[in-house]
């Protein structure tokens, strides 16, 4: 009888657990963005060992479940992997969305294989062994890499980019999404960024995207950090550069600490000492640098939402060549004819009159959301601060104080929205609006070169970007900027009425002082610019791009309001008041082939300017400090046309060669003359030796030969006083062409882990050639840099 009652139990209990587990799972794998269904994709329960895959509609089934908590493993091809909770109860359905575009989740990936920010415009970016090997030099430095870019140099220390021949206000640095604010009006102001806080840079030539600005008519250079893994981990990285030129060296260290939620937090720092630079026979005189940057990440990037904190210091402290110091006309002359400096006094890491110095904050803070079927949101704040001293050469009370104190302030707000819920169309729009304040401490003993003003910035724009199969893709946007300037200015009498300003602009006089006006100019600009291009897939590795962008950029205020001796540069500039926006219309192309074994790009462009703003030397005033020439703003018509070309051979798996040449021609067209500070053309070829198995050796060789720039505006005439004659200023006749040669030896060793110290040997200019560049402002007064050995020490941790 026991028997049967215990039978009778077990019946029972399996009937009741067959009945329990007879469940149906039916689920459906969608992308995100836009609700498509995912085919193959992988479906595993986790806690038994059943398996299956989406079909082309997305669906799965599975079948003979219990009731119950289970966790599902998803995974696809081209999507981050999820863990899924679900709940049976019953026959049970379960929509599970799957992460297809993969920005803000990516793994680190070389340079080369990342999105490029224009489809259809000319774009180049330099790797992070280029950032490693420059991480002692400057911005501008690292940038000449790319063809079609070069410098505006004062000196070795302050430089300036200068892409397909145009520099200043018309090259937009984007520096981790935010837009330097930092007097880039300047001839010798560079650009306030750490190079090694940036591990993804970029330069795209011409206003070809939109987003990031419609007044970048000369190119864009984006600056990123890499995107950080979502992971459990810890890591790091210290680089210490020493350097025979100048006796000194750089450090730089990073360290991040990331998570698996996709929490992180990173922390970089630098610091660069340099004394006095040498030229191949002579020592260049307080040409030493002093410079810090420190940048903190904090930030949770997920698939829904994301934000991040940022916040950067740099300052310099600058050494300007004292024999570039004139006290007026005659030692102008004097020096543009003598083949040395006047000054040339013992090495010093000392700094002293005339230097710079200079302060730049950057804060930001930003949010990201995702919208099922929409897109992606985007909301941004950030602030800026510069702080800018140029020191003369002044005696008595006065001595210590600087000539030049600016500070800039700005606030700006953007917000965007990508919408990219079709795979074959993305669309994003978006706002910005900013505020701007300049103050010019009047407490220099010296009239104040820019004035304190109010500038309002507002922008709207809409790109898009759609694919047509596999071989088309088209590119385009529209962007408006509104701009207004309020400043209040000082006028001396004479010179209002020398320029006719009491005729057009007498509504601005605020104030009569007697010999001195007090104005209140303000003025709005309505900027309209659009771009639009396509690229080809030819096949067999060939590809077309062709890029039309039309661009407008307001004045800047050195171009409206400059009235003055500019002591670090050692002229006085003179703005206008009647100078409007210019226009650019900018045609590039590119033909493109790529293989495992060779290949070549081809890039011609043309852009034409209308009152196009130029600065040119076109007399000499006189002074309480002596005579000194003039510098002008004024307009004109110009047209520059141009090429780049890169060409690159892998002879065997180990040997490498690239070569690249870019030239321009700019044009005055209203005076039918060569536009002034055109870069001369110039050919760089290069070869690499690499073998992974001899410790990952690399050893590389370059050649670099710089034209010499037949093409340029002609020289003026200007009254000696010591000469009491007039005499031909060559102030504009470019220097002798030159060839420069350098080598780079690398290695990589394993401590810890594989590969974890690199050591690096690079020399440049490796024969001590004796040369002067072309755009190095300098060039009036001493030779360009000789020799230079640098070692370089990396370890990761």
């Amino acid at each position: 009888m026991r028997f049967f009652i215990v039978l009778l139990f077990a019946l029972l209990a399996s009937n009741l657990q067959s009945q329990e587990c007879a469940q149906i799972l039916l689920g459906e794998i969608v992308d995100f963005h836009d609700n498509t269904p995912l085919q193959n994709a992988t479906i595993s329960i986790i806690s038994k060992t059943a398996t299956t895959t989406s079909n082309a509609t997305g669906k799965f089934r599975f079948e003979n479940l219990c009731n119950g908590i289970i966790e599902l493993e998803v995974s696809h091809p081209e999507c981050k992997s999820q863990f899924v909770t679900v709940t049976i109860e019953g026959d049970t359905y379960q929509k599970i969305r799957l992460e297809h575009h993969l920005e803000e989740l990516e793994e680190v990936k070389v340079v080369g294989d990342l999105a490029k920010n224009t489809k259809t415009g000319q774009e180049e970016s330099i790797t992070v062994a280029d950032i490693e090997k420059y991480s002692g030099n400057s911005l501008g430095d690292a940038l000449k890499k790319i063809t079609g870019v070069s410098s505006l140099n004062t000196g070795a220390n302050i430089v300036k980019p200068v892409i397909q021949g145009l520099n200043g206000s018309r090259v937009l640095v984007l520096n981790n999404n935010v837009r330097m604010q930092d007097m880039e009006w300047g001839d010798e102001h560079a650009p306030n960024v750490d190079l090694n806080a940036n591990q993804k840079i970029s330069v795209i030539k011409g206003a070809a995207a939109l987003e990031y600005g419609g007044d970048a008519i000369g190119g864009v250079i984006v600056l990123e950090p890499v995107p950080i893994v979502r992971t459990d981990s810890l890591f790091g990285k210290t680089q210490i550069s020493l350097f025979s030129n100048g006796r000194g060296g750089n450090i730089t260290t990073t360290l991040t600490k990331s998570y698996n939620s996709g929490l992180y937090l990173k922390g970089q720092g630098s610091f660069k000492r340099l004394g006095d630079l040498e030229t191949p026979d002579y020592l260049l005189s307080n040409t030493g640098i002093q410079e810090t940057g420190i940048s903190l990440n904090i930030g949770k990037r997920d698939f829904i939402q994301g934000w991040e904190g940022y916040y950067s210091y740099f300052n310099a402290d600058i050494g300007i060549l004292r024999a570039s110091h004139i006290g007026n006309v005659d030692d102008l002359i004097d020096a543009i004819n003598s083949k040395e400096p006047n000054v040339v006094n013992d090495f010093t890491y000392d700094i002293i009159r005339p230097n710079q110095e200079v302060s730049h904050h950057l804060a930001k803070l930003n949010y990201y959301r995702r919208f099922e079927g929409l897109g992606k949101a985007t909301f941004q704040y950030d602030f800026q601060k510069n702080r800018r001293f140029e020191y003369d050469v002044r005696v008595g009370e006065d001595a210590d104080k600087p000539a030049l104190d600016l500070q800039l302030t700005t606030h700006t707000i953007s917000t965007d929205m990508q919408l990219d819920a079709r795979q074959e169309l993305d669309v994003k729009i978006g706002l910005l609006g900013r505020i701007q304040s300049n103050f010019a401490n009047p407490d220099t003993g010296v009239k104040r070169l820019i004035p304190d003003y109010d500038r309002y910035d507002f922008g709207i724009f809409a790109v898009s970007e759609l694919r047509l199969g596999t071989d088309w893709f088209l590119e385009g946007g529209v962007r408006y900027d509104f701009n207004r300037m309020d400043a209040k200015k000082f006028y001396r009498v004479s010179r209002w009425e020398e320029r006719n300003y009491d005729t057009d602009f007498g509504e601005f006089v605020i104030e009569d002082l007697g010999t001195q006006l007090l104005t209140n100019p303000v003025f709005d600009y309505h900027n309209v610019s659009a771009t639009a291009g396509f690229k080809y897939e030819l096949g067999n590795n060939h590809r077309i791009r062709l890029n039309y962008a039309f661009a407008q950029r307001a004045p800047n205020p050195s171009e409206l309001f400059s009235d003055g001796l500019h002591h670090s540069a050692a002229r006085i500039e003179l703005g206008d008041l009647r100078i409007k926006s210019e226009s650019s219309s900018k045609l590039s192309a590119s033909y493109e082939y790529e293989t495992l074994k060779w290949g070549y790009t081809f890039a011609p462009y043309l852009n034409s300017i209308g009152d196009f703003i130029l600065l040119e030397p076109n007399g000499v005033e006189f002074t309480i400090r002596g005579a000194f020439p003039v510098w002008s703003y004024r307009q004109t018509d110009a047209q520059l046309l141009g090429v780049d070309v890169s060409l690159y051979r892998n002879w065997t798996s180990k040997i490498r060669s690239d070569h690249k040449f870019s030239i321009v021609q700019g044009t005055d067209t209203t005076m039918d003359m060569p536009l002034i500070n055109m870069p001369p053309a110039n050919l760089t070829n290069s070869i690499t030796y690499l073998n992974p198995k001899w410790k990952n050796l690399s050893v590389s060789f370059e050649s670099q030969y710089v034209f010499e720039q037949k093409r340029f505006p002609p020289n003026i005439r200007v009254f000696s006083p010591q000469q009491q004659e007039e005499v031909v200023l060559d102030i504009n006749t470019p220097p002798p062409a030159y060839h420069l040669v350098s080598a780079d030896f690398a290695s990589k060793f394993s401590l810890k882990h594989t590969d974890d110290l690199s050591v690096g040997l690079r020399i440049t200019n490796a024969f001590n050639t004796q040369y002067r560049e072309y755009l190095n402002r300098q060039r009036y007064f001493v030779d360009d840099l000789g020799r230079n050995i640098s070692l370089r020490l990396i370890y990761n941790y």
